[in-house]
């Protein structure tokens, strides 16, 4: 017990000191959680009466973001797969990595559930018997459940390896390695649950199709490890941790792969719902064209997939995705281009027109940006200090000494011993 106090004082002691720089970026998240804390004040006595939200969008900016996180946090299996599975010698060094990353997403999550609902203190009609959205007749429900369930695989596996690196003492694998195995199956069941969440409803017809939860998994498994290139880069600049090239070159393969069967996807849902062009089509059409004057969403649209084919094409270049410069690019557009096609360009026009033929505008209010801004800056703040620790285990800059008599008296001769990390 002495060890685990003093492997929580140590971490928190190494996250706290840092550059300039670090506590800059921890200031300007602390100023946008601010704004959330504000937003969620609103919510709470107000409910949802300051966003854009209507009878005929009732899902809009917390949703989107939540459907789109929970891909995110089902991405780190593309890092602990091959890691643990085929045994990938520079993804197994920093697999630690993308758990902690696993582990804000979620938190993300659940935080744009709590914003999504209006009043926080009504989550309880989300607890089984007592409430009344509850499993197992609600989806959400459900999704929560997996996710929280996620949540805790990854929070004990993950501090699992980090405590053990820390003591220098071996891993037992008889209770890691099958942590590690029903995580990585438990990644799928996450967003597979939230893909139910949208195509179990048979009134909105442009989700009600059986490929809705192989999409979202082709667009996690693109969005996902694009996010952690992008990390994996900014961790190779500015620490010392060195992450290898082996590494982001299979996630930047993966990224390939996935982006290229998200584009396949979408390609073949537009043409299978116009081609006859029923009115089960005027979702997607208003979507890509506009309808009846309402285009708001036709830019979002074809922003996005502007930027997922270039991204792609800069993938699918050997050469150029060699080019770090170029593939950071990549990654930026392929997550900013699937944040928008799974967010706001399939949610809220899943809504219109309505079942009984309405059409209606919905745009996030100031409010609404306020409180997603903060949430991604709760995520960060969450993933910044995990990461920070972890590098710092990893690196060796914190490990356990220990204390014993025999370790006293070299001290005061001058000499201090310290066990190897594994």
């Amino acid at each position: 017990m002495d060890k685990l106090k003093k492997f929580a004082v140590d971490y928190v002691t190494y996250v706290v000191k840092g550059s300039p720089v670090f506590y800059a970026w921890i200031a300007f998240l602390c100023l946008l959680i601010l704004g959330l804390l504000y937003g969620t004040f609103l919510h709470a006595t107000d409910g949802l009466r300051y966003t854009g939200l209507t009878d005929q969008v009732h899902d809009g900016l917390y949703l989107a973001n939540f459907v789109f996180l929970v891909g995110v946090a089902a991405a780190a299996v593309t890092i602990v797969f091959p890691a643990y599975v085929y045994h990938h010698q520079a993804l197994h060094k920093v697999a630690v990595l993308g758990e902690m990353l696993a582990i804000a997403a979620v938190v993300m999550c659940m935080l744009f559930i709590v914003s999504h609902m209006g009043r926080p203190d009504r989550l309880w009609h989300m607890l089984p018997i007592i409430g009344i959205y509850n499993i197992p007749h609600s989806m959400l429900a459900w999704d929560t459940l997996v996710l929280l369930g996620y949540l805790i695989l990854n929070f004990v596996g993950g501090f699992y390896y980090l405590y053990k690196k820390y003591t220098g003492e071996p891993l037992n694998n008889k209770f890691y390695l099958p942590l590690i195995y029903v995580s990585i199956v438990w990644a799928l069941s996450i967003h597979t649950v939230t893909a139910f969440l949208l195509n179990t409803l048979p009134a909105r017809p442009m989700w009600h199709h059986s490929m809705m939860p192989i999409r979202f998994i082709s667009t996690a498994f693109s969005a996902g490890p694009a996010l952690i290139i992008l990390i994996f880069l900014i961790v190779r600049t500015r620490t010392r941790l060195w992450i290898d090239n082996a590494a982001i070159d299979l996630l930047a393969t993966i990224v390939t792969y996935c982006l290229g069967l998200a584009l396949f996807l979408t390609l073949s849902e537009v043409v299978t719902s116009l081609y006859a062009n029923t009115e089960h089509a005027h979702g997607l059409y208003y979507l890509m064209f506009g309808k009846h004057g309402f285009t708001d969403l036709v830019p979002w649209f074809w922003g996005s997939v502007a930027a997922n084919i270039v991204a792609f094409v800069i993938l699918l270049t050997p050469h150029w995705r060699k080019n770090y410069r170029l593939l950071a690019l990549a990654c930026v557009l392929a997550f900013s281009g699937i944040w928008v096609e799974k967010g706001m360009g399939l949610l809220v026009p899943g809504f219109i027109p309505t079942p009984i033929g309405e059409f209606t505008q919905y745009f996030p209010t100031t409010l609404e940006i306020l409180v997603t801004l903060g949430n991604w800056a709760v995520g960060f703040f969450i993933l910044t200090v995990l990461l920070k620790g972890a590098i710092g285990i990893l690196l060796g800059d914190i490990r356990y000494v220990a204390t014993t008599p025999e370790m006293a008296t070299s001290a005061s001769a001058g000499v201090v011993t310290a066990p190897e990390s594994v």
